[in-house]
Order: C-alpha cells, then structure tokens, then sequence
C-alpha cells in the first residue's frame, strides 16, 4: 500500500502546514471514470431528494444535478426494493447520455447495500446503524463483551466488503455525529473521538481484506465537532498508514445564508488546512442549489492544489510521527484564546462586530439600520436590533448627527486628535505610529498590524489600552493569521485581537462564503476577540448579517434562533421546505433557541444533540416532538404539530412574544 503525505509543521499531526496551504495529499480511489483523492481536483456532489421508487423523478432531478456541477449523485436505498431500483435508474441515465457515478446511502440495511453495490459505483454505509444499535442506551462492557460485538459487525460486514471488491465499487465509510452507535456512545462517549473510532473500526475490518477502496467523513451539525473529528481522524489515520480520502460536509445546515455560511464555516476551515477531497453542501434546498456552493467553495483552491510538495513514503512504517498537538493551541478541542479585557473586548465578552460605515451619507441617521441600530426621529432614539453591531469605523469622516451611545466610533488617529467631543470615540494607529504618538486614548486604542509583520518585540512594548486588528493582503490569509495567534500564544502576550479580512469586487453569495471560510476557520479554533469584514461596494447589512453569521456557525455568539435542518432525501416524511419557513417564521425571534426540524429518524435524535426543541418526522403525516433528547409528544398531525411545539416551549417558559 503506497502512502503519500508530506512533512508536518509546527507539531500539525493532520495537516501538512499549520502556517501556509498545502493540500494534504491522499490516495487515489476510482468511482465509475472519476477519480477521487490523489492529485485529483476536488470533486463535487449531491444527494436526491425525490422517492427512489420514482425513477423518472430521480432520473430528471438527477440530470438537473448533473447540469448544476455534480460529478456524483448519491440515492437513498432504505431497503432492497430501492436498491434494486437504482438498476433502472442507472439504466434510464446511462440511454440519455449521463455516466455520473451513482452511490447508494444506506441506513440499517445490510442486505440494500449488498444489492446496491453489485448496481451502482459507490455505497455510503455509516458504522453507527450499519450493523449496531442505536436505541439511546447506556451499555455496560466489558473488554471481551466489547470484542465479541465487533466480531459479530465484522461477519455482517464482510460480505459487503467481499461484493465490492467483486464489482469495484467504491465505499465511503460515513460518520455521524448524530447517530453514533450506543456501543460507541458507552465506550468513548458523544465525542469526536467516538466518531473517529466509529470509522477506524471499519477502516480495518476493510483493510483486514485487503479492500482499500475507501473514502471517509466525519460529518455533524455542530461546525466545532465537525472540524475537531475530521482532524482527529487525519492524525489517527497518519498514525496507522492511512491516507483515504475524504468527504467534507456539515450536516442539517439550513437553508439560504444561515446553511451558507455554517457549510463554509466547516468545509472551509477544513479545506483552508488542505483536508478534503469531495465536498456536499447539505442544504434544505433542492438539491441542484447545493452544487453551485460547493463549486464556489471548491473552486478557490483548484491553483493551491498543484502547489504542494510531496515526500513518497513505501511503507507505513516510514511514515512520520506527529506531535497531538502545539504546546498554546490544541485543534482537537475547541479553546478560546486567554486575552486581557479592554473595555468590553477580550476576556469573558463575546466576539465584537466591526463594520466600516466610512463611505455611507453620514447626514442620515437611518442608514444605520442596516447594522442594528433603527432611528425614529419622532423619539430622536435609536432601537437595537439583535444584530446590532459594537464598532463603527469612519476613518477621516465625522457624522452630522448623534452616534447611539453604544455604538463605538474608531476614526483614524489624526483626525480622531482634532475631535473636540472624543467621548466614546477611539483611535486608529498604525503599530509604528502608536509607538510615536505622545496623545492616545486613555482607555481604548487600536492598533492594525499585518499578519506576515510578526514583530513581537514591538507588540510586547504596547500598552493595556491596546487592541490589535489583524489584517493580511495574502489570497489564503488564514493560515497567515493562524501563525500570527500562535506566535502571540508562544509569548503569552493576551491583547485582544480583532480579525480583519479585505475583499474586492466580490459577489454577495461568493463574500459569504469567503469570509466565512477565513474567519470562521480562526473562531473555530477560538482565536479572535472581533470580526471586521471589509468589503466595499457591498451593502451594509450583508457584510452585518455575514459577520453575525459567522458568529452564530462557530458558536462563538449567539445572535438569534438557530434551526439545525436537515437537506432532505428520499426518506423524508414532509416537505421539509416549507416546513422550515413556516417553522422559522414563528419561531425566528426566540434568541439563542436551538430547533431541530428532521425528515425522518435516522439521523433526527442523534444531529439534534445539542439541540432545545426538536421536530421530527416519524411517519406519513406524523410528527414526534422532543425537549433535547426527550420525546415529549409522539405521532402528532402535522397539522396540529407547530402548534404543540410552541406550547411546548411556552410551558417551559422559554417563549416571548414577537415585538
């Protein structure tokens, strides 16, 4: 078995560089005529939302997935009548002139995907109900106990393996946060590392045939799970020989910018340590709207992706062995980095939001709703919003008109010394011109630096009044800035630090998505006290909302109602659309709510772990309603279903009344 990784720095045990992009290189695995993992780019796919019993339905919706930028198309097959069927949809592709690669998702059902693999060119089995229990029980195991249940896995799942050796099909191996057996559960817990250990057991049941074909994920809800399991599982690999492939994707992430930027938060940050070799954005949208994000994910690295270096190792015995993980930062568990407070930023306060209202007509009040602050002029008084933001940079422009009183106004630093009224107004330096100036703010100064300028003597000399903006002008900055965090960890120098990233001309959709991907990947390893999103030419209240959302993906600040909704596929018992918006439309006020809404229970209980309420399918026009992991009510009618839900939250005294 050929291994090709290459050298790790700075201790980074799952990814190449912790301070610059390289792509983690895998080995290559056919699926049908498009390779994946080795030097491949990175490829793009989907999963069916029609009932795999409708052919023609599949068939059509599965060519529209095709035409949006899918190069495979994953089918459910929760049993073997579905699995038998994907035979004529696969037969109805092939006559129009489709040869994408089908793979059967399968759940529970052994005998499915035994059928499916001999049919399609890839199965997805996931560990945790492929042959085990997932009841929500706590089990008590001895060491025999524990290695006698493997044993019985194993006989169930040999057969598959042997199928697909047979036929050359492929096999991902899926993970789920949410339904991780209760063998896993009892064992090592609701962890990433119960995740990890999920798929290493079946990783070397397959290897144990000397079957290689493989392609791994680690896939939850929650972004922090997600990325601390995928790269637990790349050092776990590293460390036994392996190098598969892997499959990027948070699960029930919503829909339209809310299942953006949580899909990039998590497959960004992963892909910006050059982890991933297929990407599917679950989104509660058809699914022909998935691939486009994808794309616009994937596409941004297509130049990195040919740079890397490669050291070819002939066996695993030669691979290296990384350090877990860098004394000041560990990325396996999340960590906010330990700042000193400057006024309300640093220490215990959540991340502030910076937004640059220098261009806006600054004789208008009310241009100022578009970051949280709405103006009545009858009461002359400002009305925050949740999403209100905390600092407002004007540069060299001073306002007509009274600032709300929490709204700080940063100006840069000559102009900010001519203001006669400085009263919660602050400056702006540059590190060499807070060094010079005889005149700064008694209580709040900000210093903006470049990331690639690490000059740790200077930063040491700066006063406690001192906040840093972090900014970098390289295309893949966040490794940059990473490094710059690390240094400052190394030192132990605890001056908050407020994340800067600068855009061009970007479209609304593409700005999400990249910013979401460079800073959320920061927050999520709990680097940065701040956000600021510098994009000119975009609207207030996008770069606002894109800024909050970040927030929100990486739980870093809670600004709103957080809906944990799966993408739908064949075996969802509603529209889960439709359901969602009128959910969300009388539910979204409720700050801080987590509501989980589910199509069916494979996943349900288990992706709604850290969920408040939750709405899941059950049967054809039933619902069960659940309190965290708690069934409260059971088979209710749709109809009446939302209804009951809110009752539910209203008697647990977690209800307020729309404003």
């Amino acid at each position: 078995m050929e291994n090709l990784l290459v050298k790790h720095d700075l201790g980074g045990g799952y990814c190449n560089s912790l301070t610059q992009y390289s792509r983690f290189l895998t080995r290559e695995v056919k699926i049908g005529d498009i390779a994946l993992g080795g030097h491949n780019p990175i490829r793009i796919q989907s999963m069916t939302t029609t009932d795999t019993m409708d052919t023609l339905g599949t068939v059509e919706q599965t060519i529209r997935m095709v035409e949006s930028g899918c190069e495979y198309v994953r089918i459910t097959a929760p049993s073997i009548k579905e699995a038998e069927n994907l035979a004529n949809i696969k037969k109805e592709l092939r006559f129009r002139g489709y040869d994408v690669p089908l793979i059967a998702d399968i759940h529970f059902t052994p005998n499915a995907a035994e059928m499916a693999a001999r049919i399609v060119e890839k199965v997805r089995v996931n560990p945790g109900n492929y042959a085990d229990k997932k009841k929500f029980e706590n089990l008590e195991y001895t060491q025999d106990a524990y290695t006698a249940e493997l044993e019985r896995i194993n006989k169930k799942f040999i057969p598959l393996i042997k199928i697909c050796k047979e036929y050359g099909t492929a096999m991902r191996i899926g993970t789920n946060h949410g339904s991780l057996s209760d063998r896993i559960m009892s064992h090592y817990g609701d962890t990433p590392r119960g995740m990890v250990e999920s798929a290493m057991e079946f990783i070397r049941m397959c290897e144990a045939e000397n079957y290689y074909n493989l392609v791994i994920s680690m896939k939850a809800s929650n972004t922090q799970v997600m990325v601390q399991a995928y790269r637990l599982l790349v050092e776990t690999m590293v460390k036994e020989g392996m190098n598969y492939p892997l499959h990027l994707g948070v699960t029930e992430a919503g829909d339209g910018e809310d299942g953006r930027i949580k899909s990039a938060v998590g497959i960004g940050t992963l892909l910006e340590d050059g982890l991933g070799d297929t990407i599917r954005v679950s989104l509660t949208e058809d699914p022909e709207f998935e691939a486009p994000v994808a794309k616009a994910l994937a596409d941004r690295y297509v130049k990195k992706s040919s740079e890397h270096k490669v050291l070819s190792f002939e066996s695993p015995a030669k691979l290296p062995t990384p350090n877990s993980q860098l004394p000041t930062y560990s990325p396996y568990s999340y960590s906010r980095r330990i700042t000193q407070s400057v006024q309300h930023i640093g220490d215990h306060h959540h991340p502030v939001v910076m937004i640059d209202v220098s261009k806006e007509n600054l004789k208008d009040p009310y241009f100022l709703s578009a970051v949280g602050y709405n103006y009545s002029a009858g009461l002359d008084k400002y009305n925050l919003a949740d999403q209100a933001c905390d600092l407002a940079f004007l540069g060299d422009n001073l306002p007509s008109f009274s600032f709300p009183g929490n709204l700080k106004q940063i100006y840069n630093y000559q102009t900010w010394l001519k203001l006669r009224d400085k009263n919660n107004c602050h400056p702006l330096f540059s590190l060499d011109g807070f060094s010079k100036a005889e005149v700064k703010d008694e209580f709040l100064n900000f210093v903006e630096i470049d990331a690639k300028q690490i000059n740790i003597e200077a930063i040491l000399q700066l006063e406690k009044s001192v906040v840093l903006i972090l900014n970098t002008s390289a295309n893949h900055g966040m490794a940059e800035q990473r490094a710059f965090f690390v240094a400052l960890q190394e030192k132990n120098i605890q001056i908050p630090v407020i994340i800067k990233r600068s855009y061009g001309d970007l479209e609304a959709d593409t700005l999400m998505l990249y910013a979401a991907t460079d800073l959320g990947a920061l927050f999520t390893d709990g680097f940065g006290d701040g956000i600021w999103i510098d994009a000119q030419g975009q609207n207030l209240a996008l770069i606002n909302a894109t800024s909050f959302g970040i927030l929100q993906a990486t739980r870093t600040r809670i600004s709103k109602t957080e809906y944990i909704s799966c993408p739908s596929c064949g075996r969802t018992l509603f529209d889960l659309q439709e359901t969602t918006q009128l959910i969300r439309s009388r539910t979204d006020h409720l700050k801080g709510l987590k509501i989980g809404i589910m199509g069916c229970i494979v996943n349900g209980p288990g992706e709604m772990a850290d969920a408040d309420y939750g709405y899941v399918g059950t049967g054809p026009d039933k619902i069960t309603l659940y309190r965290g992991q708690e069934v409260v009510k059971k088979n209710v009618t749709t109809a009446f279903a939302l209804d009951e839900l809110i009752e539910i939250i209203k008697n647990d005294g977690n209800w307020v009344e729309k404003a």
